[in-house]
């Protein structure tokens, strides 16, 4: 998953409850779709939902075939070839064909195996949940599938019948330094899939007018990100010019398993962050992690330009282009 939807917690509260729950996931789709495969939705045995499986065209059918499932307490496969005219509807150019797996939770899906899943989800652990939707085999799958981890891929194994959806943590955007270019990059990154949070023990910076409804940590930048944790999930994106501050977050961001770090400031002011590094003992390769300057080289003017130049930088890093 791209982005922290809890519709596998959904649908395991709404088992929990008695109310009776199916996921429905899809497994293929026309390359135009509104949403990818692994997109979840999840029916309620009283007609509820939550998430989506496309853009409203098929949405219908696919909540009475997992009612119908509930009561049969089987999984079954749905295809569905979408006219050009109820694609355009809902806005795409063309039709075409959409595969959707419907899982009753508690007879085709055990509820201890969702819930394993819902639980390594909350520890932010990545794994992947194997379907083989022929024989209704089910298992999860840990330090398998590396590419399709990477790159968030779900799909198909060559068999045709093996679907792998990937459940990685949500994407963590980590900024130090609630300036002027993070007001724009924030909400871009939250737009993108990303998780922000913002660290600056300035009021004055991080305040929560500058950033409504944003994640704002006023402790000192080392003993925050010590507090959130860093794994391969994790970006972090220095803000300040200030290595007072810079600096203890990226001194522990070379030591972790980010994805990526990226530093503002000019190639003179990378050359004495190096020094600095150096001094404190970090290696060549270390410190060669860092990106900076911070962002693509678009000719970005302004902090909203320089946010959309990180933005794509952080993306291609992730991604395993070279930026």
């Amino acid at each position: 998953m791209t982005a922290f939807d809890d519709i596998p917690e959904t649908a395991l509260s709404w088992h929990r409850e008695g109310i009776g729950a199916a996921l429905a996931t899809v497994v293929e789709t026309w390359g135009s779709a509104p949403r990818r495969v692994g997109a979840q939705l999840a029916v309620g045995g009283d007609g509820r939902i939550e998430g989506s499986v496309s853009g409203g065209c098929v949405e219908g059918a696919v909540i009475v075939e997992a009612l119908e499932a509930l009561e049969a307490g089987a999984h079954r496969v749905l295809e569905f070839g979408v006219s050009d005219e109820d694609a355009f509807a809902v806005g795409l150019a063309c039709g075409g064909t959409i595969r959707v797996l419907v899982e009753p939770v508690g007879t085709a899906l055990p509820e201890a195996l969702l819930a394993e899943l819902v639980a390594a989800r909350a520890r932010r652990e990545a794994l992947a949940y194997e379907v083989n939707v022929e024989t209704g085999a089910r298992r999860l799958v840990r330090g398998g599938h590396p590419e399709r981890m990477r790159m968030d891929r779900s799909g198909f194994e060559p068999d045709g019948q093996t679907f792998v959806a990937v459940h990685n943590p949500a994407l963590r955007l980590i900024v130090v330094g609630a300036v002027h270019i993070a007001q724009a990059l924030v909400p871009m990154a939250r737009i993108a899939g990303y998780d922000p949070v913002l660290i600056d023990p300035r009021d004055a910076f991080g305040s929560a007018e500058r950033f409504p409804g944003e994640t704002i940590l006023k402790d000192w930048p080392d003993e925050a990100v010590a507090a959130l944790g860093l794994d391969a999930r994790s970006a972090l994106v220095l803000l300040t010019h200030d290595p007072k501050l810079d600096d203890p977050a990226l001194m522990a961001a070379l030591t972790a398993d980010v994805f990526y770090i990226g530093a503002l400031g000019s190639t003179r002011t990378h050359s004495k962050r190096v020094a600095r590094l150096t001094e404190a003992g970090f290696s060549e390769a270390q410190i060669a992690r860092i990106h900076a300057p911070i962002g693509l080289d678009i000719g970005a003017a302004g902090p909203a330009e320089i946010a959309v130049s990180i933005l794509a930088e952080i993306t291609a890093v992730l991604r395993g282009r070279a930026p």
